[in-house]
């Protein structure tokens, strides 16, 4: 493998000139750069990391740290922030943090002490008490996508805005017996439900209808929104007219126990959800739609600031949602007549 010296010698420069051309430390005139650039590509040279980090004090590393990896909204944050960090020429030490495991506590006490990044990104975190004075002492910049920052800049959906404006959607269409689904206070992403629950009360209680507020609580899975859901419509009493799911994979999940129970979806029952997820389409679902991937880079792009100028202050980036309607909504009169047959007109 050739080394700087081959590089430097079929440029035609000295060691220190090509080493300055292929990092960008010191000046280097722009036809040396390019001509140390080209021995380099010609002989297929690579710069070595830990000899540049010995230089710079940087890793050019980036660690990511979330608290699972199998759910779509983590899995399209990772590939905004994988994109955005390969375009600046980043590598990516990715942290596996499920709640309560024992690898989330090794992370916490031992990899994250070692500080082999140059900055942090957390995803959907939420850290508890200790384990945020861990992530604050580690002295490095750090982002929150979601979650909650220790005094660190964020990137976060106005879930309440969301949620208020799911249901705000369903009133608008007429409907009064509007249910919340999903969300679970054992669940260690709750902070996220809790937000998008106090939007959709916020707006029964605007519209007057703070009698109606009823919260069904699920995992906040496909499954959790089908096994809740099945529960809650099989009951004719109590069945509303509209769902807002507390994610789409939650509102889906609705979508698919109405149908196994007979309930035409929008003809009896209208669902929306948030997020947009990949399957959204696929079942008709209106949302309210948000970008991932885009927080994903925009959680590299301010980290990379911070890292430039440990000066910079925290920022706040609290994103909105968009609502893409589909087929899974209808106006109420369209279901008022089976909600009524079932309800004694009430």
């Amino acid at each position: 493998m050739s080394g700087i010296s081959d590089v430097a010698r079929r440029a035609g420069v000295s060691k220190a000139t090509a080493s300055r051309a292929l990092t960008g430390h010191g000046y280097v005139s722009p036809d040396t750069r390019a001509r140390v650039q080209d021995a380099a590509r010609a002989l297929g040279y690579v710069a070595s990391s830990n000899a540049a980090s010995l230089v710079t004090g940087r890793t050019r590393n980036i660690g990511v740290i979330m608290p699972y990896l199998n759910r779509w909204f983590f899995a399209e944050v990772l590939e905004g922030i994988q994109d955005a960090l390969l375009e600046h020429g980043l590598d990516l030490t990715l942290y596996d943090a499920r709640p309560g495991t024992h690898g989330r506590r090794l992370i916490f006490e031992d990899f994250l002490a070692r500080k082999r990044f140059d900055g942090l990104i957390a995803v959907g975190l939420e850290p508890e008490d200790r384990e945020l004075e861990r992530l604050v002492g580690i002295g490095r910049p750090i982002v929150s996508v979601v979650g909650v920052g220790a005094d660190s800049s964020a990137i976060t959906l106005d879930d309440d805005a969301a949620a208020r404006r799911a249901a705000e959607h369903l009133l608008a269409l007429g409907h009064r017996r509007i249910a919340f689904l999903g969300g679970d206070p054992r669940d260690h992403w709750a902070d996220v439900d809790r937000r998008r629950l106090d939007g959709y009360t916020r707006a029964m209680t605007d519209a007057g209808l703070a009698h109606e507020v009823c919260h069904i609580s699920s995992a906040v899975t496909m499954p959790g929104g089908y096994a809740a859901a099945v529960d809650l419509l099989s009951d004719a009493s109590r069945r509303p007219t509209g769902l807002v799911g507390v994610c789409d994979e939650v509102a889906i999940g609705a979508i698919i126990a109405a149908r196994r129970l007979g309930i035409q979806v929008p003809g009896d029952l209208s669902v929306v959800g948030i997020d947009d997820h990949e399957f959204a389409e696929m079942f008709a679902l209106t949302t309210l739609a948000q970008d991932p991937r885009a927080q994903g880079a925009e959680a590299v792009r301010v980290l990379l600031e911070h890292i430039s100028d440990p000066g910079v202050a925290p920022i706040e980036l609290q994103l909105q949602a968009r609502l893409i309607v589909r087929s899974s909504t209808a106006p109420v009169d369209r279901a008022s007549s089976a909600i009524e047959a079932n309800t004694g007109g009430r």
